[in-house]
């Protein structure tokens, strides 16, 4: 076991100072070593709190509740339909039901009013409900729930059972379409490299007002805020007095914000990779855009290490994709690969490390002329069918929905300019949600900064070379929660939980054992 430090304030017996917050008494665990560590013009955010009162406990952290079992009541869980199922790998023991939930649709035009309708799918047969949120952009947080039940020690199962949200506007939630398709291919297949920011605000500009026009009132309710009202829905459906919760990327933000907004109604969280919770989106993005070039760095060097089919220079094969793909983009049966959506591809296959032989396979498949391999990695981005819309809708209306910053045609440019120079993979790519987001009109009230002072203890999971929640991000997330614990894990790739063992052991024995790992704690790679 390593020496004990921090990069933040700690007393003599390492704990935390800061901001008013009380002192909490933490525990180094075995096998870790302690160290350093907006809206649419089409929408409007009132950014009321439309539930209620909640705690009136005077400012202080709150201990950490106890496990207690759901309260008696109606079950909302039967069988699980074929739709729900979809994609979906069973695994031996782990046993899967599916409800449905109703929350509030809380449109600015009705406030507190209406309803949406939120499929949840339980992993598991523990007697203590676990939630699971993950990002808007990635899989339904039902799929992601059962993956993620697939990697947990069978001891978390035994107590726990994990009941992953599909997020309103995805999934199975009231999916969203509402960008037609030759829009969103304007705004996905561009290539980076040729910083054209005007066109892309352009096709922008279209897709709010289709979005505008296809969704009316239910547009500026989708946005963070009102996915933590869901989350506080589900606590009731559950028959819990607590939520226990993980969060996954973007997802660790809508468990901050029900942090803040019913901070007596938090029991145990961990945050698996949290978003910067800067407000100026430029700042937040930039971090995504230097993750995103490390990791694939990262990917090389084990891409030579492994003597993979891309050879000792990964970089070098990624750049005659992409200009093999800008000269005459790679046809599939279902989409052609432009430089825009092979850079989507990679930054998709860096997230999870155990796939990276895959994604080299993919890349080397792409060079030699069969791009079938990269092209599915994207296809559900971009391309809907009668069953199952675009990925993309509910991730654009709820990213510009939740975002602050707007900025000028010369901002933008100078931004992507900048960035394609210092991080000369996804800089430019990360940029253009800048672009994306600048037609739609600032919020009159954004999502609250959340400090959920009065929380008990909450835990979030950094990685050290993400290309999705950069360390840095999720650095600053833990600085601006007053009650927050953080671990950094020396891996690579996007989230820690049931990939580093140290961080998993910290997060299994916090969750079972209400066992608070000491802030600083430090995960071998």
């Amino acid at each position: 076991m390593g020496a004990v430090g921090s990069a933040r304030e700690r007393d003599g017996a390492g704990v935390r100072v800061g901001r008013g917050v009380v002192l909490l008494p933490l525990v180094l665990l075995a096998a870790c070593t302690a160290g350093p560590s907006v809206r649419p013009g089409i929408v409007v955010n009132d950014g009321g709190d439309q539930a209620g009162p909640t705690s009136s406990a005077a400012p202080g952290p709150a201990p950490l509740p106890q496990l207690n079992p759901p309260n008696a009541g109606r079950s909302i869980w039967g069988p699980c339909s074929p739709e729900v199922l979809e994609g979906i790998t069973a695994t031996p023991g782990i046993e899967l039901t599916c409800g449905k939930v109703t929350g509030t649709l809380d449109s600015p035009y009705a406030p507190g009013r209406g309803g949406v309708r939120l499929q949840v799918l339980r992993a598991g047969s523990g007697p203590i409900p676990l939630v699971v949120v993950n990002e808007v952009d990635g899989l339904p947080g039902t799929r992601y729930a059962a993956q993620l039940a697939a990697r947990m020690p069978p001891e978390l199962l035994a107590k726990f059972s994990l009941v992953g949200l599909d997020r309103r506007g995805t999934g199975n939630s009231d999916p969203i379409r509402c960008v037609p398709e030759e829009v969103r291919f304007g705004l996905l297949d561009a290539d980076p490299r040729a910083l054209d920011l005007e066109g892309l605000v352009d096709q922008a500009r279209t897709a709010g007002q289709q979005c505008s026009i296809a969704l009316e009132t239910r547009l500026p309710a989708i946005d963070t805020w009102r996915t933590a009202g869901d989350v506080e829905s589900l606590r009731i459906s559950l028959g819990m007095d607590k939520l226990h919760a993980i969060g996954h990327g973007e997802g660790s933000r809508v468990l901050s914000v029900f942090a803040e907004r019913y901070p007596d109604r938090v029991g145990r969280m961990v945050l698996d990779g949290a978003p910067d919770p800067n407000e100026d989106a430029v700042v937040a993005l930039e971090g995504v855009a230097a993750g995103a070039d490390a990791t694939f760095a990262a990917f090389a060097d084990d891409c030579a290490k492994r003597a993979c089919e891309l050879g000792a220079n990964a970089r070098q094969a990624l750049t005659e994709v992409l200009d093999r793909a800008a000269s005459s983009p790679l046809a599939t049966d279902d989409i052609d690969l432009t430089p825009g959506l092979v850079l989507r591809a990679v930054q998709l296959g860096l997230a999870d490390r155990a796939n990276w032989p895959a994604l080299a396979t993919a890349l080397a498949d792409a060079r030699s002329g069969n791009p079938t391999r990269l092209a599915a990695a994207v296809t559900p981005l971009v391309l809907e069918s009668e069953e199952v819309p675009a990925t993309f809708d509910a991730t654009l209306v709820t990213r510009c929905n939740d975002t602050k910053s707007r900025l000028s045609t010369e901002a933008l440019t100078a931004a992507s300019k900048d960035w394609n120079t210092r991080y000369p993979l996804f800089g430019a790519l990360t940029a253009e949600w800048l672009a994306v987001c600048s037609p739609w009109p600032v919020p009159s009230h954004p999502v609250p900064s959340a400090t959920a002072r009065t929380a008990p203890p909450i835990v979030l999971l950094a990685t050290a070379t993400d290309p999705v929640t950069p360390h840095t991000a999720t650095e600053h997330a833990a600085q601006q929660l007053a009650t927050a614990v953080l671990i950094s894990w020396q891996g690579a790739g996007h989230g820690a939980l049931g990939h580093s063992p140290c961080a998993t052991e910290a997060a299994q024995a916090f969750l079972l054992n209400g066992t608070t790992p000491r802030d600083g704690t430090v995960c071998p790679p």
